[in-house]
C-alpha cells in the first residue's frame, strides 16, 4: 500500500495517492511570529479544501455547481492578520468548549470555575483566545487509500482561560474520493474538565461573497431545538419545532420564515439556536443531521455526526468584513451547522454531559458529504 507523509519544510511540497494529494505552503506568520502552515487537500474529482495550522481553519472549500463549475463556498480571508483581527470564528475549531456557558462558570465534583467573560457576561467559544487563535502542531499531512489526511494537534494547558486539566486535542481532517469531508475530534484530560468542539465554516453553496444564503433549502432531523434567553443562554427547555418557524424536518428556505414575529427569532435576531438532533435513543450514533441544498447552482451538503446537537447560525451578525479577493461578507451571506452538544451543558443537569474525566476519551466524527442535484 502506497502511503506518503509530507515533512514540514519552509518551501511547498506535495504528496499523492489514491488519487488523493496533499501540498503544504507558508501561509505567514502571526503577529506574536509565529510561523502558519497551509495545505491543500484534493481529491480525484476535483474537490478542493485548503486548511491552514492557525486555529485549525478552513480556509477554502472548492466545489462544483451542476454545470462543473467549481467555486469556494466557505468564507474566510486570504491573510493571518485578518484571521487574527477581523475573524468571527471564520472556519475555525472552537473551544475547549464551543458555544456558550451562562455567566461564565461552571461547577464540577464540587469545585467552582470561572470563566472568561466574553458575551454579555457570558463565556463563548472558550473565552478571548480559544482554540481559533492557537497555531497547532502539524502531526500528519499524508495521503493514502482513506484520503488526503491532515492531522493537528494541541495542548490546552491546565487553567487556560479558566478551564481545569491539561486537554489534549487532536483534530483530523480527510477529504476521500467519494466527496466526502470528515473531521474527527479527540481529546484526553489529565483531570476533571469539560469539553465540546466544534467546526465554525461559515457556507454559502452559491459561492463565498456571492449574496445572502436566504434562498437556501435546509432540512434538520430534529423534532426539538432548546430556547434560550434574550443572551442566547438555554432556558434548560426542550421544545417541539411543530407549528415554529424552527420546524426544518421538510426542505425550507432559510428565508421563508426567518422574519416571521417570534420570541426565540426576537432574541438570535434570526436562527442562532441549537437543535436536538433525532437519535433513536442513542445520543453517540452517527446519524443525519443536516440537508443543505442551493438551487441556483444544484451543490449539496449533507451532514452525519455522532454528536447530539447541531446550532444552526445564519450569520445575523456579519458585519461586511473584506473577506477572500475583497468581497464582503454582509448580514446574512454565510451560515454554520456547528455539531455539538448543547449549549451551557455545564450548567444544565438535564442536558447530555459534558464532562471529560481521566480515564475517558472524547472522540467524535462529522461528516460533510457533497454532491450535486
Amino acid at each position: 500500500m502506497k502511503k506518503c507523509v509530507s515533512i514540514i519544510v519552509a518551501i511547498a511540497m506535495s504528496c499523492v495517492a489514491f488519487g488523493q494529494s496533499i501540498s503544504e505552503a507558508d501561509f505567514g506568520k502571526t503577529k506574536s511570529g509565529e510561523s502558519v502552515k497551509l495545505f491543500t487537500l484534493k481529491n480525484k474529482n476535483g474537490l478542493v479544501a485548503k486548511i491552514t495550522n492557525y486555529g485549525a481553519i478552513i480556509t477554502e472549500l472548492h466545489l462544483p455547481d451542476r454545470n462543473g463549475n467549481f467555486a469556494d463556498v466557505v468564507l474566510g480571508f486570504d491573510n493571518i492578520p485578518d484571521y487574527e483581527n477581523l475573524s468571527d470564528y471564520f472556519g475555525a475549531v472552537v473551544g475547549r468548549y464551543g458555544n456558550r456557558i451562562a455567566d461564565a462558570k461552571f461547577e464540577l465534583y464540587g469545585k467552582k470555575y470561572t470563566l472568561e467573560k466574553n458575551n454579555n457576561g457570558n463565556s463563548l467559544h472558550g473565552g478571548f483566545v480559544g482554540f481559533d487563535k492557537k497555531v497547532w502542531k502539524v502531526a500528519d499531512a499524508s495521503a493514502n487509500k482513506n484520503g488526503a489526511v491532515l492531522k493537528l494537534e494541541l495542548l490546552s494547558p491546565d487553567g487556560e482561560n479558566g478551564f481545569p486539566g491539561n486537554l489534549r486535542i487532536v483534530i483530523t481532517y480527510t477529504l476521500d474520493n467519494s466527496n466526502q469531508l470528515s473531521v474527527n475530534y479527540y481529546a484526553i484530560t489529565d483531570k476533571p474538565t469539560v469539553c465540546n468542539l466544534t467546526q465554525h465554516s461559515y457556507f454559502n453553496l452559491y459561492g463565498a461573497g456571492n449574496g445572502n444564503i436566504l434562498n437556501h433549502e435546509v432540512t434538520i432531523n430534529a423534532d426539538k431545538f432548546t430556547p434560550v434567553d434574550k443572551y442566547l443562554i438555554p432556558t434548560g427547555d426542550l421544545d417541539d419545532v411543530e407549528g415554529t418557524p424552527f420546524d426544518f424536518r421538510k426542505p425550507k428556505t432559510v428565508g421563508s420564515r426567518i422574519e416571521q414575529e417570534h420570541k426565540q427569532l426576537a432574541y438570535g435576531g434570526g436562527y442562532d439556536h441549537n437543535w436536538v438532533l433525532n437519535k433513536g435513543g442513542n445520543l453517540s450514533a452517527m446519524t443525519f443531521a443536516v440537508r443543505v441544498y442551493e438551487p441556483i447552482s444544484g451543490r449539496q451538503m449533507e451532514i452525519y455526526t455522532n454528536e447530539p446537537g447541531v446550532q444552526f447560525y445564519c450569520g445575523n451578525f456579519l458585519k461586511g468584513q473584506r473577506g477572500k479577493g475583497g468581497k464582503a461578507y454582509n448580514y446574512r451571506y454565510g451560515m454554520c451547522f456547528e455539531t455539538q452538544h448543547f449549549p451551557d451543558s455545564p450548567n444544565q443537569k438535564d442536558f447530555p454531559s459534558t464532562t471529560l474525566t481521566p480515564d475517558k476519551t472524547y472522540n467524535t466524527t462529522t461528516i460533510f458529504k457533497f454532491s450535486v442535484q
